[in-house]
């Protein structure tokens, strides 16, 4: 096994990134292993899942060690995610026996980063615009939403990567606004673990993960991860999201071409 310190250089600038803005790994990593590194898109995808699952059950022991995660929600999206996961999963492995996958893969994750700079830069006004239309909601039609963001995002993230991190906390933030922003943050990773976890593993046993550059990540990503936390106070974020924002949309537009 071979570590790549450039490798671990993005890992450093990835895991900074997410510990500064809270925006999930995959959207930010997956288009630097495609367009910078050269890796295949399938590879980048199924290397980052595990990457992310490994990242975030050490995130999701510190919220729950704050009580900041509500394992109702958490369960509520794990019902439609996992089975979407694996029904994506089947489906990626059927069609990847008689085609190449990598351009549909590289169109959807495009999409999914432009959706994600759009959740990121609109993220006030569309919780603001659509809160009041859920807040009365029933408990029963509230769940079953719930676990219908987990399906999408359970499809989404196992054919990108990208999905649990801006585009699940945008909806949860206008599906559940009594809730206290940290303790969706909190479930939101949680959720996210199982997720990647699964759909990491499945792309494992279709031979789409790379072992050296997934520890090579790690190596960086870990001590990234707590330096952007620790400076996470000092840094607006007025001044991180729009930057952050306009990153993803540029990445995924040069996706689509």
């Amino acid at each position: 096994m071979a570590i790549t310190p450039l490798y671990s250089l993005a890992g450093v600038f990835v895991g900074m990134l997410v510990g500064l803005t809270g925006v999930g790994g995959g959207s930010l990593m997956t288009p630097l292993l495609v367009l910078l590194f050269g890796f295949h898109p399938t590879t980048a995808v199924g290397t980052d899942l595990l990457y992310a699952s490994a990242t975030k059950a050490v995130g999701t022991t510190v919220h729950d060690a704050r009580g900041t995660v509500d394992w109702s929600v958490v369960r509520r999206l794990a019902i439609g995610s996992v089975p979407a996961t694996i029904v994506t999963l089947l489906c990626l492995s059927q069609i990847s026996r008689t085609s190449d996958v990598s351009g549909v893969i590289a169109l959807v994750l495009g999409a999914a980063l432009v959706a994600t700079a759009a959740a990121l830069f609109f993220r006030a006004r569309i919780v603001a615009r659509l809160t009041p239309r859920f807040a009365a909601m029933s408990p029963r039609r509230l769940g079953g939403l719930t676990v219908l963001l987990g399906a999408v995002l359970g499809v989404t993230v196992s054919l990108t990567s990208v999905g649990a991190g801006a585009l699940g906390m945008t909806a949860l933030l206008i599906l559940y606004p009594q809730l206290p922003v940290n303790r969706l943050v909190g479930s939101d990773i949680a959720h996210a673990v199982p997720l990647t976890l699964i759909a990491g593993i499945g792309h494992w046993w279709m031979g789409s993960v790379d072992v050296s550059l997934l520890v090579s990540l790690l190596l960086g990503s870990i001590p990234g991860i707590i330096v952007g936390s620790l400076i996470a106070t000092r840094v607006s974020d007025r001044v991180l999201t729009p930057i952050l924002a306009v990153t993803l949309a540029i990445v995924g537009v040069r996706l689509f071409f």
